[in-house]
C-alpha cells in the first residue's frame, strides 16, 4: 500500500487541508495540539469509518463549520497495481477504482467492507501493522507474563485458534443437547411391538370379510351377465330405429338441396344466352387496344427524350461555368515558381537569425547558472564552517581555561581569552561572508532580465520562421495543384463533347395533348377488354353448366328414391317403446344389485387396506426407533471427535506460542543491529516474554531509558512485519506517531537512518513528531501549525527548505489556499 494524497474538509481542526505524499521518508512536524495526529486519524477514518475515529460521530465536525457544512475526507492510495480514491462523509462513502467515473461501492457499509477485503486486514490488524504510536511502544512493559503472551497471540492472529477451539466446544455442546433430545423423544420399544401385533390381528379379520364380499359380488355379476344378451339386442334394434330416422331426415334435406341447385343452374344458363348477344360489339372495340397502346409508347419515349435533353442542357451550362473557374485558377498559379524561390531565400535567412539568437540565449543562461551555483556552493561551505566554529566555541566556553589547545593538546590557560577572541573574529568573518553570499544567491535566484529579453526575441523569431515556412508550404502545394488543374480541364472538355453528342442524338416531336388523349383511350379500352374477358369466361362455362345440370337432376331423383326405401325399412322394425322399457327395467335392477355387492366388496377391501396401513405405521415406528438408535450412536461418536479436537487445539496453541518467541526475537534483532550500528545485535525473550538485550551473548542487566525505547521500537516493527506477512500483504507503508520523545539526538538520527536504510522494506515511511531536529534526515517535510486567527490547522510543504539553514518561502496547502474542488486530482 502507498499513500498518494489526502484531503480533509471540516475534519477536527482542519477546515480544508490537502497533503500530497511521495515515496521515501516524509516528516509531518509541528507542536503538540497543532493537528498532526488528526492526519493519521483521517486516513484510518477514510478506510474503516467511524470505528476508527476518536470520540463520537458528532465530535468529528470542525468547530467553526456551519451546521450544514459538509465533513469530508478524500484519500487516494495505490494497492496491488491499482489506484483507489475514497470519498467519505458523515453519512455517505464512495470508492472509485483507477480512472473509473462510476463508484465500485457507494454506501458506508459497502465501502468499508470492500476496502477491508482489498487490504486483506481488519481495522485492528491495520493499526497493528501500518500505524505505530508513542503509547503503543511500551504496551508490553505494563503487562504481566500471561498477559504479554496473550497480547502477542492476539495481535499475531493466534487467537483464531482459540476461536476455532471455542467453535469446537460449542459444537460439542450442541451435539450433547441433540443426544439428550433424542433420548427424551424416543418411544417405548414394548409399546411399539404391541402395536405391531394388534395391527396383524386386525388385518387377518379384514381379509376374511373381504373374501366373503368378493363371493357375493361374483354372484350378482353372474345374474347381470345373463340379462346382457337380451338388453344388447333391445339396444341394437332401438339404435337401428334411430339410425333409420336420421337417414330419413338426411334424404329429405338432400332432395330439397338438389332441387335448389337445379333452379340456380337454370338461371345461369339464361344469363349465358344473354351474353351471346353482348359479345359481338365488345370484341369490335377491344381490337383497337393494340394500336392505341403502340401510339402511347411512342409518345412516352418522346417525353423521356425531352426530359433527357433538358438535363443535358443544364449539364453543358455547368461544364462551361466550371471551365471558366479552372481557367482563372490556372492563371493565378503561373506565378508560383517565382514565389517559391523568393520565399525559400527568406526562410533560410530567418533560420540563420534564429540560430544566432539561440546561441546568444544559451551563452547568457550558462553564465547565470554558473554564477548562481558558485554562490550557493560558497554559501553552503560557509554554513558548514560556521557550524564547526560554533561547536568549537561552545566547547571552549564550557571547559574554560582547561580547554585543550587545537595544536598541541595542552590546556590553554592564559591563552584561553585570545583563542576565544580569535574564534569570535573568525565567526564574525564567516557570518559577514555568509550574509553577502546569501544575498548574492537570492539575487541570482530570479531569472535575469537580459535572459528574459533574449527569450522573448527568440520566440518572436521562431514565429517569423514558422510563418515563412507555412507560406513556402502553401506555394509548393500550389505548384503541385497546377498539374491537377490541367488534368481537370482536359476531363471537363471530354465531358462537354460527350454531352453535346448526346443532345444531337435525341429525337423530337413530343405532343403533350396527344399523349394525354392516348392515356385516356388506353384506360377506356382496357375496361372494355376486361368486360369482354368476363363475358367470354361465362360462355366458356356453358357446356360445364349444362353437364352439371344433368348430374344434379339425376342426383335429385336418386335422393327421392332413397327416401322411399328408408320409410319402408322403418315400418318393418318390430321393437316398440313398451317392449324396450320392460327389458330396460329388468337390466337396471340386476345392475343395481351388482353395484351394491361391488360397494360392499370395496368397503371390505378398504378395511383390509386400513388394517394393512396400520400395520405399516407400526412397522415404520419400529424402523424409526432403530434409526434414532443409529443416530444416537453417531452423535456420541461425533462428541468423542470434538473432545479430541478440544485437546488438539490446546496442544497446537501451546506449540505456536513456544515457536513465537525465537521467530519474533530474530526479526527484532536484525532491526536492533541496524538501529545501533552493530553495537547490539541480538535480542531474546525469556519464559515470561520479557525482552532481553544480549551483549556478547550475555543478557545486559541494565539498559537506559533511550535504549529501552529503541528495544520497544524494534519489537513493534517486528510485530508489524509478522502481522503483515500473515495477512498476505507487503509491509510497504509505515507511519510512526511521536516515537522520538525519549530518544536523544544520536538515537533519533539512528532511527531516521535505519528507516532510510530499510527502504527496500518500507517504500513509504511517514514520521509524525513535534521534534524539529529530525527534519535534516527527511526526504520531504510537511509543517503543521495552528492558526489562531482562523482557528484551524495549516499544513505547509517545506521540503525545499531542507537544503538550507533557513526556510524558503512556504506555500500553504490548507484553508484559504483555494485547493481543487472535491473529486478532482
Amino acid at each position: 500500500m502507498r499513500l498518494i494524497s489526502l484531503r480533509l474538509q471540516n475534519f477536527r481542526q482542519h477546515a480544508d487541508t490537502r497533503l500530497d505524499f511521495d515515496r521515501g521518508l516524509t516528516g509531518i512536524v509541528g507542536p503538540n495540539g497543532s493537528g498532526k495526529s488528526t492526519v493519521l486519524e483521517a486516513i484510518a477514518w477514510a478506510l474503516y469509518g467511524n470505528p476508527a475515529a476518536r470520540g463520537t460521530r458528532d465530535g468529528i465536525r470542525f468547530s467553526r463549520a456551519g451546521p450544514r457544512a459538509p465533513v469530508k475526507v478524500e484519500l487516494v492510495f495505490e494497492l496491488a497495481g491499482h489506484r483507489y480514491r475514497v470519498l467519505r462523509g458523515l453519512s455517505n462513502a464512495e470508492v472509485y477504482l483507477d480512472a473509473g467515473e462510476a463508484p465500485i461501492a457507494n454506501t458506508i457499509t459497502g465501502a468499508t467492507e470492500l476496502l477491508q477485503r482489498r487490504l486483506g486486514m481488519t481495522r485492528a490488524e491495520f493499526f497493528h501493522t501500518y500505524f505505530t504510536g508513542q503509547k503503543e511502544l511500551d504496551v508490553m512493559a505494563a503487562l504481566g507474563a500471561a498477559e504479554r503472551a496473550r497480547f502477542l497471540s492476539r495481535v499475531l492472529g493466534y487467537d483464531r485458534i482459540t476461536g476455532a477451539q471455542e467453535f469446537a466446544r460449542e459444537r460439542r455442546r450442541a451435539v450433547l443437547a441433540e443426544i439428550n433430545g433424542l433420548k427424551q423423544g424416543m418411544a417405548d420399544p414394548d409399546a411399539i411391538w404391541r402395536a405391531v401385533a394388534d395391527a396383524e390381528a386386525r388385518l387377518a379379520v379384514a381379509r376374511t370379510r373381504s373374501a366373503e364380499a368378493d363371493a357375493a359380488q361374483r354372484d350378482a355379476a353372474a345374474r347381470l351377465q345373463g340379462l346382457v344378451p337380451r338388453w344388447q339386442d333391445a339396444q341394437s334394434q332401438r339404435e337401428r330405429r334411430l339410425q333409420l330416422a336420421s337417414e330419413l331426415r338426411v334424404a329429405e334435406s338432400e332432395a330439397v338441396s338438389l332441387s335448389r341447385e337445379l333452379e340456380r343452374l337454370d338461371r345461369e344458363l339464361d344469363a349465358v344466352a344473354r351474353a351471346h348477344d353482348e359479345l359481338v360489339p365488345l370484341r369490335a372495340e377491344a381490337n383497337r387496344l393494340a394500336g392505341v397502346r403502340e401510339a402511347l409508347s411512342a409518345q412516352e419515349a418522346l417525353a423521356a427524350a425531352g426530359a433527357r435533353r433538358q438535363a443535358l442542357l443544364e449539364r453543358v451550362a455547368a461544364y462551361a461555368e466550371e471551365e471558366a473557374k479552372l481557367l482563372d485558377r490556372a492563371a493565378r498559379l503561373e506565378s508560383a515558381p517565382a514565389l517559391e524561390v523568393e520565399t525559400t531565400t527568406q526562410v533560410l535567412a530567418l533560420r540563420a537569425a534564429l540560430a544566432q539568437a539561440e546561441q546568444a540565449l544559451d551563452a547568457e543562461r550558462t553564465a547565470w547558472a554558473r554564477d548562481r551555483q558558485e554562490a550557493e556552493t560558497r554559501l553552503e561551505a560557509l554554513r558548514t564552517q560556521y557550524a564547526e566554529l560554533s561547536q568549537q566555541r561552545e566547547r571552549l566556553e564550557g571547559l574554560g581555561e582547561e580547554s585543550p589547545c587545537p595544536t598541541c593538546g595542552q590546556p590553554l590557560g592564559a591563552n584561553f581569552a585570545s583563542v576565544l577572541e580569535q574564534l569570535n573574529e573568525q565567526l564574525e568573518t564567516v557570518r559577514v561572508d555568509g550574509q553577502y553570499f546569501r544575498q548574492r544567491a537570492e539575487q541570482l535566484s530570479a531569472v535575469p532580465a537580459s535572459i528574459d529579453g533574449l527569450e522573448e526575441g527568440r520566440r518572436g523569431q521562431q514565429q517569423e520562421v514558422a510563418v515563412a515556412e507555412r507560406r513556402l508550404a502553401r506555394i509548393q502545394a500550389a505548384m503541385g495543384e497546377a498539374a491537377m488543374v490541367a488534368e481537370q480541364r482536359a476531363q471537363l472538355t471530354r465531358r462537354l463533347e460527350d454531352a453535346t453528342a448526346q443532345l444531337a442524338s435525341l429525337p423530337s416531336g413530343y405532343d403533350a395533348h396527344r399523349h394525354e388523349q392516348l392515356r385516356a383511350d388506353v384506360q377506356r379500352l382496357q375496361e372494355i377488354d376486361t368486360r369482354m374477358a368476363r363475358v367470354s369466361g361465362l360462355l366458356e362455362r356453358e357446356l360445364v353448366m349444362r353437364t352439371e345440370r344433368a348430374r344434379v337432376l339425376a342426383a335429385r331423383d336418386a335422393a327421392r328414391e332413397r327416401l322411399m326405401t328408408v320409410e319402408t325399412q322403418l315400418a318393418a322394425l318390430g321393437m316398440d317403446d313398451a317392449t324396450y322399457g320392460t327389458v330396460r327395467a329388468a337390466y337396471e335392477a340386476a345392475a343395481t344389485e351388482a353395484q351394491r355387492a361391488e360397494l360392499e366388496a370395496v368397503a371390505a377391501s378398504g378395511e383390509a387396506e386400513r388394517a394393512r396401513t396400520a400395520l405399516e405405521t407400526a412397522e415404520q415406528a419400529r424402523r424409526e426407533l432403530a434409526r434414532l438408535q443409529t443416530s444416537l450412536e453417531a452423535l456420541e461418536a461425533e462428541k468423542r471427535v470434538h473432545d479430541e479436537l478440544d485437546r488438539a487445539f490446546t496442544d497446537l496453541r501451546s506449540d505456536l506460542n513456544h515457536q513465537l518467541r525465537p521467530e519474533l526475537a530474530d526479526i527484532a534483532s536484525r532491526f536492533l543491529d541496524d538501529l545501533t550500528d552493530g553495537r547490539y545485535t541480538q535480542l531474546e525473550f525469556d519464559e515470561e516474554y520479557r525482552l532481553l538485550v544480549l551483549e556478547d551473548g550475555v543478557p545486559k542487566p541494565v539498559i537506559s531509558g533511550g535504549e529501552e525505547d529503541l528495544c520497544n521500537l524494534v519489537l513493534r516493527l517486528a510485530i508489524s512485519q509478522m502481522i503483515a506477512e500473515r495477512a498476505g500483504q507487503s509491509f510497504s507503508l509505515l507511519i510512526l506517531d511521536e516515537v522520538f520523545g525519549s530518544l536523544d539526538e544520536t538515537r533519533r538520527s539512528n532511527v531516521v537512518e535505519l528507516l532510510r536504510r530499510l527502504h527496500d522494506r518500507f517504500e513509504q515511511v511517514i514520521v509524525i513528531t513535534h521534534i524539529e531536529q529530525v527534519r535534516e534526515g527527511l526526504d520531504r517535510l510537511l509543517l503543521v501549525r495552528f492558526d489562531e486567527t482562523r482557528g484551524c490547522s495549516v499544513v505547509t510543504d517545506a521540503t525545499t527548505a531542507l537544503a538550507g539553514a533557513s526556510l524558503s518561502p512556504e506555500v500553504e496547502v490548507a484553508a484559504g489556499a483555494a485547493p481543487a474542488p472535491w473529486g478532482e486530482g
